[in-house]
């Protein structure tokens, strides 16, 4: 929880450089939800917080996330937050360092008495030269109709 929404990102980022899946997910709501990359959905803090221990200990474990463009729209007692992060060092199957990516996280924050917590995040991948998915043989990939 935080005291304020523009305290969430850093805080985020903050926990994902100390590899604390915890502390990452202390930032949200017992019954938050958050979707990742590839559409894997955790439907409780307990899971998002086994999920990013695992992967901050394993693939994401000499990984960077580093925020660029925050915007954050204030709605009383909720806040949406988009954050453009950037991803370096994450490993591959192999053990070897993959290329950067940038993504696009999406939370949804709710004031406490105590603070913000996020009920949902969803994370999305920024693919450079493509507008929508295409689903063909089995396989999605990235496509340009323009």
């Amino acid at each position: 929880m935080v005291t304020d929404p523009d305290a969430f990102i850093p805080a985020f980022t903050a926990a994902w450089a100390a590899r604390d899946g915890a502390a990452l997910a202390s930032l949200f709501a017992d019954d938050a939800d958050f979707v990742n990359v590839v559409g894997i959905w955790w439907e409780d803090r307990a899971a998002i917080a086994k999920a990013h221990s695992y992967a901050l200990h394993s693939f994401f474990a000499d990984s960077r996330l580093v925020a660029g463009r925050v915007k954050i729209r204030h709605l009383g007692n909720v806040a949406v937050i988009h954050a453009r992060m950037s991803l370096t060092g994450q490993r591959t199957q192999t053990g070897d360092t993959a290329d950067p990516r940038t993504t696009i996280l999406s939370f949804v924050l709710v004031r406490h008495a105590e603070g913000w917590q996020a009920i949902s995040a969803q994370n999305t991948d920024v693919v450079p030269g493509a507008e929508t998915q295409l689903a063909q043989g089995g396989a999605l990939a990235p496509k340009d109709y323009r």
